[in-house]
């Protein structure tokens, strides 16, 4: 690969790590999107999101979401956020927790990238971001990534980072995952 390679609509494929921001989608951005409603979602964020946020799995994500939120709204800020490169304000993903830490103080992350911009370095920059806020908290002691292992691209996304694999679990939607996980450092004090 080259960096003159392109994939339309987005131009030339990046050869350098992008710079991303993570938005909280907060309740009434979800509730749009559990609708379908990318314009009203997109102007509450501040950004074009596209057709991806316009899917049915994004709509069943963000009424799942939504429904936690609405349930314990304490959750706020530990389940969803829209992918935004910082250089270009256009969404390329999505990314979360699935909840605030559990009681053994364990957070798992979920992210997805936009399929057009892929393989440019937004899941790994989602991570590092996901793994800066998780690392940051201290209510937070392990960090879990569950990963279909026929998913060579997340399973590539997450090695160097200190994840090892712990187990396997069945998910009704993915199907066998591979559990991951990796202690948070100890903070000094």
């Amino acid at each position: 690969m080259t960096d003159t390679d392109t994939d339309p609509p987005f131009g030339p494929r990046r050869t350098s790590t992008p710079r991303i921001r993570l938005v909280e989608m907060v309740e009434p951005v979800l509730a749009a999107l559990a609708k379908g409603d990318t314009e009203t979602a997109g102007a509450l964020l501040g950004t074009d999101l596209g057709e991806h946020f316009a899917s049915e799995e994004m709509r069943w994500l963000s009424r799942y979401r939504l429904g936690q939120l609405r349930a314990v709204p304490s959750r706020a800020g530990w389940l969803a956020y829209v992918v935004v490169d910082a250089d270009d304000g256009r969404a390329v993903g999505h990314a979360g927790f699935h909840g605030p830490p559990d009681e053994r103080r364990m957070v798992e992350i979920g992210y997805s990238v936009v399929p057009e911009v892929r393989r440019r370095g937004y899941a790994r920059a989602t991570l590092v971001e996901l793994l800066r806020r998780a690392d940051a908290s201290p209510e937070v002691a392990t960090v879990r990534a569950s990963i279909r292992p026929d998913n060579a691209a997340s399973l590539a996304t997450i090695a160097g980072f200190g994840f090892e694999r712990v187990g396997e679990q069945w998910d009704d939607i993915d199907g066998l995952e591979h559990v991951h996980e990796r202690p948070s450092p100890p903070r000094s004090g």
